[in-house]
């Protein structure tokens, strides 16, 4: 699938309609507010982020990317389809006076082919499930990253529990996410996301599950991979 056509017309139109509460920790996008922080953590304690090249795709409002930066990566690159929230994640980063991080609205494939090898850590989370070619993705993704480089993934596993809960549960019953947020048929299996990886030339070493307890209100990482999973791989 061209990189052109590897992309979503109604998923760019919904996010980008939400882009200007991206920033808003009490809107629709709390539950990436919430688990940002853990996310960065677990990415930076398999690959340390100062002083590293980073390349952060799908990074819709910049949440990730900005707090990379911060975090001490030498340069991060955000991109996206979304112009509106690439707006957003500009006007933020201007605010913030972060000088590390810049943002474009490219598609993966297309900078893979201008820049391949470029980057030592690559993250891609919340976005695969997404897009219509999401192997396309990690193709592009692997060819990005340097040899002995990290590539990072998070998505939803395609299960009974999974639709349960990261549809049923928090869409329609406590209203975490606005109703239509996720496509049950674009999740992807762990087994499938690994095969895809593998295929595109990386090694999977490392992955962790991404819960949420609605009585303490709060996500934690560990070994639960049945719903929100992250994957971790390396470029030989």
């Amino acid at each position: 699938m061209s990189a052109v056509h590897n992309a979503d017309p109604a998923e760019l139109a919904k996010f980008g309609d939400a882009a200007h509460r991206w920033w808003d920790p009490e809107s629709e996008f709390k539950p990436l507010h919430q688990i940002n922080p853990l996310r960065l953590a677990w990415i930076d304690g398999l690959a340390p982020l100062k002083g590293q090249k980073v390349l952060d795709v799908g990074c819709g409002g910049g949440l990730l990317a900005e707090a990379m930066a911060l975090h001490g990566a030498a340069e991060v690159l955000g991109i996206d389809l979304s112009t509106k929230a690439l707006g957003v994640a500009e006007l933020h980063a201007m605010d913030a006076e972060v000088a590390n991080l810049r943002y474009r609205e490219v598609a993966v494939e297309t900078l893979a082919e201008e820049m391949p090898g470029h980057f030592d850590v690559v993250t891609c989370l919340e976005m695969l499930e997404h897009v219509p070619d999401p192997a396309s993705v990690v193709r592009a993704c692997a060819r990005l990253v340097r040899p002995g480089g990290w590539v990072f993934f998070s998505t939803l596993h395609r299960n009974p529990k999974a639709f349960a809960l990261a549809v049923v549960a928090a869409e329609y019953l406590l209203n975490m996410l606005p109703r239509g947020t996720h496509e049950y048929g674009r999740f992807i299996r762990p087994a499938e996301l690994a095969g895809a990886a593998r295929e595109a030339g990386l090694v999977p070493l490392q992955m962790a599950g991404l819960s949420y307890n609605p009585l303490t209100q709060r996500y934690a990482i560990g070994s639960d991979t049945d719903v929100n999973y992250l994957l971790a791989c390396r470029r030989p």
